[in-house]
């Protein structure tokens, strides 16, 4: 158990509108929203008499660590009183082996918090953290579960020292820029989550692979539209010529396989034929595996 006492003087404060590049190598976060789901789980099983909750962060950085992608985490108990907090690092250390044999290029980047603003503690925590992540700074992720302006926003900070003398209660939280990045694989789940919440139910039904390959390609034949209301607009002098636009078009046309539409045809309906059979053979096999099962029941 890890014992943190506050000074009297003790100062942790956040700065506003400033920059992190001129006071550590970390320049940009990348957060996976199974963290959020994580710290938010975590928060929602708290004990009752306990205010807010931490834990710790783990991903991976670049090659000169300016940037962190943090991918998990995992909760760390603690227990906060009015002069000191404990915080149970034989927790935080067995975690963190366990995790290491599953995912061995994970590290420990930072920890996490909620609450609408810093704890008092802050300061110290960060520096047993700032310890845990040498040689590189420890990111602080902030979540707001008290939802001060109607929705849960969340945070990355930053600890830079201040004042003359080395102690680990003077430090200063600066932002960090920060962007939400999930995997293709994520993203179905992720969308199924969000139309549960306009539904009476509170829940949203998965619809089929054939129902969402019409949804990706009608979402793929408005982006074309688009594209194309574009370019014949700027052919035409109605639309501001844009470099950037026009590079990544010609990157993505660059890629395109100059084909006869009639071979594409062919090509496709050919493909088509083989997913549609996979998927015959896959339910006959479906089908037999369960009448297997029946009768081995009645056996």
């Amino acid at each position: 158990m890890l014992n943190l006492n506050l000074p009297t003087l003790a100062s942790s404060i956040v700065k506003s509108g400033a920059t992190t590049m001129a006071t550590t190598t970390t320049q940009q976060c990348y957060v996976h929203p199974v963290v959020l789901f994580s710290v938010l789980d975590h928060y929602l099983r708290r004990n009752d008499n306990q205010e807010r909750v931490i834990g710790t962060l783990l991903g991976v950085r670049s090659e000169d660590g300016r940037v962190v992608e943090i991918r998990s985490c995992f909760a760390v108990p603690h227990f906060e009183t009015e002069d000191q907090v404990e915080v149970d690092m034989e927790h935080h250390r067995s975690m963190f082996a366990l995790h290491k044999k599953a995912s061995a290029r994970e590290q420990i980047v930072g920890w996490y918090a909620t609450g609408s603003k810093l704890s008092k503690y802050a300061a110290l925590i960060q520096d047993f953290y700032s310890r845990e992540a040498a040689p590189f700074s420890a990111v602080h992720l902030v979540m707001d579960t008290d939802l001060t302006d109607g929705q849960l926003s969340i945070k990355c900070l930053q600890g830079s020292p201040i004042g003359a003398g080395a102690h680990p209660e003077n430090c200063m939280f600066l932002p960090l820029p920060y962007e939400l990045q999930y995997p293709d694989a994520e993203l179905t789940a992720l969308q199924a989550a969000v139309d549960s919440k306009d539904s009476e139910e509170g829940y949203a039904v998965l619809i089929s692979d054939m129902e969402q390959l019409e949804n990706s390609i009608e979402e793929l034949k408005a982006m074309l539209q688009r594209v194309t209301a574009y370019v014949q607009g700027v052919c035409k002098g109605e639309e501001k010529p844009n470099n950037v636009v026009g590079k990544y078009l010609m990157d993505m046309l660059a890629v395109v396989p100059k084909i006869d539409s009639k071979q594409f045809s062919t090509l496709f309906q050919t493909h088509l034929q083989d997913i549609l059979m996979v998927a015959y053979l896959t339910n006959l096999t479906r089908a037999q595996l369960n009448i297997a099962d029946q009768l081995q029941r009645i056996v």
